[in-house]
C-alpha cells in the first residue's frame, strides 16, 4: 500500500512538472495556416485583422484573425465544434472542422532556421 503511495505520487509529480514545462516554454506564432483536405487553403499573418472566407465543395468556415489570434466565427458544419473552440495564438495549436475538412494551424516560422541541413 505503501508502495503504491509514493508511485502514484511521483507519477503525479513528473506530470505536473511536464504540464508546467509546456506551459511556461510555449512560444507565440506568427503564421495561421488554413488546410482543407489535406491541401493548402492559404497563410495568413497573426499581425494583421482580417476575416478570411473558406468556402469549399465540403462547406463554409469563416476564420478570424484578430489581436494576434485565430478562431472559426461560423461554419456550416452540423454541430459547430470548431466555432465553439477558443481563440488559438500558440505555436503548434489548431482549430480542425472534420465535416469540413478544414484544419487552423498556428506556425511559428524561425527566420534564423536552416532550409535544408545536409
Amino acid at each position: 500500500m505503501k508502495n503504491d503511495i509514493i508511485f502514484v505520487s511521483a507519477l503525479f509529480g513528473v506530470i505536473l512538472v511536464a504540464v508546467l514545462g509546456m506551459l511556461l516554454f510555449r512560444t507565440s506564432g506568427d503564421t495561421v495556416t488554413v488546410t482543407v483536405d489535406g491541401k493548402t487553403f492559404g497563410e495568413y499573418s497573426l499581425d494583421q485583422n482580417c476575416s478570411v472566407e473558406i468556402k469549399t465543395e465540403y462547406g463554409f468556415n469563416l476564420l478570424v484573425i484578430k489581436d494576434g489570434k485565430a478562431y472559426v466565427e461560423s461554419a456550416s458544419c452540423p454541430d459547430g465544434i470548431c466555432s465553439k473552440h477558443r481563440p488559438i495564438s500558440y505555436d503548434g495549436e489548431s482549430i480542425i472542422c472534420l465535416p469540413n475538412k478544414v484544419v487552423v494551424s498556428i506556425d511559428k516560422q524561425d527566420a534564423s532556421a536552416p532550409d535544408i541541413i545536409l
